[in-house]
């Protein structure tokens, strides 16, 4: 359901909450003008904002850096707020050991096989940062960048403008990619995201959003209890170093199968092959949408403890759900918890991954006089 405002102040009632908490709970469904902090300094002097935005029930944070979404608020069955997006406290984590946390991915979400792909007769060797291949735009794509950030205000619309040119050459791609992703947060709450991006040359674009999703709250355990539905007959089965064979899988009769809701670890240890190589879910489901005009609706997830829900529309053919599998206790997080396997999942809308080398995927070609347009959007309940 829509977390208006009445969502809000009733769920907070309901909860026997005091007026003052109330209070606080109907500021929250009402829109503010973002405001910025500094969240802090590079090694080469670089400042990184963090800026936060609240609409509708939802509030957001985002660095400067990466674009990366550092926390994303929203209230359960009872009004009660957590943060459902893994990150950390300090900018020194993200800089030195992040997984991706949150971050605005690109200019190639996923993996290329090899780092290699060949455009217009024209062979381009890539930033290789995943073994042998090439992942999430390499070993510093847009995720490691620090975006210009212009905050706006449009109605009833709350949201930020982020800007990044990635020139000639940067990690091995052609052309100058000039980029401009919008986070917007709706009345409702709805978090969506828009990207846009023009060349200089012809070149390869597959841009995304790598949030970590824990809707029980960040920090506190696994997600395997967590229900997933996604809109999807097929999936990209991979070889060994994740790289999609070119097969497009039917789900029907396998793990995979996600389209009815159900727990994410009621299959995830059913030994299927594809599952033993990558130690879980990491794959491309095939939505049965394909690609369209603008954003449908594509995934859900539930987690039925704290009742909150998320539902995904988009506009993109495919949807990476990587079920959390190499976080190893290891990295903490910003309620001080360690991350272990399991403990948050990605739902990636994308174009299938190495599809620069898969002529019969969908294409990811931009050329000249073109612009990338693509819309994913969020929407919470509880």
């Amino acid at each position: 359901m829509e977390l208006s405002r009445r969502t809000v102040v009733a769920g907070a009632a309901a909860a026997g909450l005091t007026a003052a908490t109330i209070g606080s709970a109907q500021a929250a469904a009402r829109g503010r003008k973002p405001t910025k902090e500094l969240f802090g300094t590079l090694a080469d002097g670089t400042k990184v904002h963090r800026w936060s935005l609240e609409n509708g029930g939802t509030r957001l944070k985002v660095l400067s850096y990466g674009g990366i979404v550092q926390s994303l608020e929203i209230p359960d069955r009872h009004g009660r707020y957590a943060n459902v997006s893994l990150g950390f406290a300090a900018l020194d984590d993200y800089v030195a050991k992040s997984p991706y946390f949150g971050a605005s991915i690109g200019r190639y979400g996923n993996r290329i096989a090899g780092g290699r792909f060949t455009l217009d007769g024209k062979s381009y060797q890539l930033s290789v940062n995943d073994g042998v291949n090439s992942l999430h735009g390499g070993a510093k794509g847009f995720d490691k960048q620090v975006w210009d950030v212009e905050p706006f205000t449009n109605g009833s619309h709350v949201g930020l403008h982020l800007h990044y040119t990635s020139v000639d050459g940067e990690m091995g791609y052609p052309g100058t990619l000039r980029v401009k992703v919008t986070y917007t947060l709706s009345r409702h709450g709805e978090w969506r995201i828009d990207y846009e991006a023009t060349t200089g040359k012809a070149t390869v674009v597959n841009l995304t959003s790598h949030v970590y999703w824990n809707l029980a709250g960040e920090g506190s355990g696994t997600i395997e209890g967590h229900e997933v539905a996604i809109a999807a007959s097929r999936y990209t089965p991979t070889d060994s170093g994740l790289i999609p064979t070119g097969e497009l899988a039917e789900v029907a009769g396998t793990p995979f199968d996600f389209r009815r809701a159900k727990p994410v670890g009621r299959d995830i240890r059913a030994g299927h092959p594809q599952q033993v190589t990558a130690k879980g879910y990491d794959h491309n489901w095939v939505l049965d949408k394909g690609v369209t005009a603008k954003p449908e609706p594509v995934a859900t997830l539930r987690d039925p403890r704290s009742g909150r829900t998320l539902k995904i529309a988009t506009d993109q053919p495919g949807l990476q759900f990587y079920s959390g599998n190499f976080l190893d206790g290891t990295l903490v997080g910003t309620s001080g918890h360690a991350y272990r396997q399991g403990d948050g999942l990605c739902l990636e809308t994308q174009h299938f991954p190495d599809s620069p080398n898969k002529p019969s995927f969908p294409s990811t070609v931009l050329r000249p006089g073109q612009t990338y347009r693509t819309s994913t959007i969020h929407s919470f309940g509880a």
